[in-house]
């Protein structure tokens, strides 16, 4: 399996309190009507630390029915316990998950040797590809280079990496050490052209939710080194993705951004809660801007 391309960190619509199933459905097609390679549900844009265990599973159930096979399922099954993570991996995968994306774990601190072991365990206890997630900023805890070598040489299912420590050098030292086929992907929307300038091959991406079309044209665009018009759909929206990241914590403002398009509720559960007016505002202005909404 390849994971170059454009993969949207589909986010969890709820009504009511409860996983709006049919509004999800249509999500993801939108998604895959739009060129997408892949989907991951249940990751930090889909909510998951608040989704308790039968709705995370239903979550990946409804995403691999919806999907009827149109691309990649990349489900999010990490966690903090080594334990729970393989649980919920292989849950995924009797589901019909093509993959799995393993956080950090994150609060406790695992030691380098501790990262190592708990990724290993995963990777010994699943046949899905697994993709790492590196995300210091949320984790406190980085997963080193050296960790992703070792892990990468041990277990032949780790095939991949998203990458969000906002650092294109750690990215440049990952492709002169990593093996040739081990794809590394960006997390961060406005930093995917930087990080593929030097090696990566993708986005894991939460303005896809909004604007898949145009996150999968800018990747080909660039995979294909036709720099110029992957750095001209870059600059267009680069006030959006600025916007996502400084308005409030992802996911509110593309939960925000959906809702502003009539594509889902802004419905959000404690602790994380809707933005002012005046963000709101300032995000539908952009919007406005961008053509994506009228005024």
């Amino acid at each position: 399996m390849k994971f170059a391309g454009t993969h949207t960190a589909i986010i969890t619509p709820f009504r009511n309190g409860q996983f709006d199933e049919a509004t999800f459905r249509k999500l993801v097609d939108f998604q895959f009507d739009n060129g997408v390679q892949g989907i991951v549900p249940c990751g930090t844009t889909g909510e998951s630390p608040t989704l308790d265990h039968t709705e995370h599973g239903r979550v990946i159930q409804v995403t691999v029915e919806a999907a009827a096979g149109r691309g990649i399922i990349m489900a999010g099954t990490g966690s903090n316990s080594t334990r729970e993570a393989i649980e919920l991996t292989q849950e995924a995968e009797t589901a019909g998950a093509n993959a799995s994306l393993q956080v950090a774990p994150y609060y406790n601190r695992p030691t380098p040797e501790g990262l190592f072991q708990h990724f290993k365990a995963i990777a010994n206890n699943t046949k899905l590809p697994i993709m790492l997630y590196n995300v210091p900023g949320r984790c406190g805890v980085e997963i080193g280079v050296d960790v992703v070598v070792r892990l990468a040489e041990a277990c032949p299912n780790i095939r991949a990496i998203k990458e969000a420590g906002g650092n294109a050098d750690r990215v440049s030292q990952m492709k002169m050490l990593l093996p040739a086929d081990f794809e590394i992907l960006s997390g961060d929307d406005s930093l995917t052209l930087p990080f593929m300038s030097v090696g990566a091959v993708g986005i894991v991406s939460v303005a896809g939710n909004l604007i898949p079309r145009e996150m999968s044209q800018m990747v080909q665009l660039a995979l294909k080194g036709q720099w110029a018009e992957a750095q001209a759909i870059h600059a267009k929206f680069n006030p959006l993705f600025s916007a996502f990241l400084k308005l409030a914590s992802n996911p509110i403002p593309i939960k925000t951004a959906l809702a502003l398009k009539g594509m889902a509720e802004v419905e959000l559960r404690l602790p994380l809660c809707e933005m002012t007016a005046t963000q709101t505002a300032e995000l539908k202005d952009i919007m406005v801007r961008l053509g994506l909404l009228s005024s």
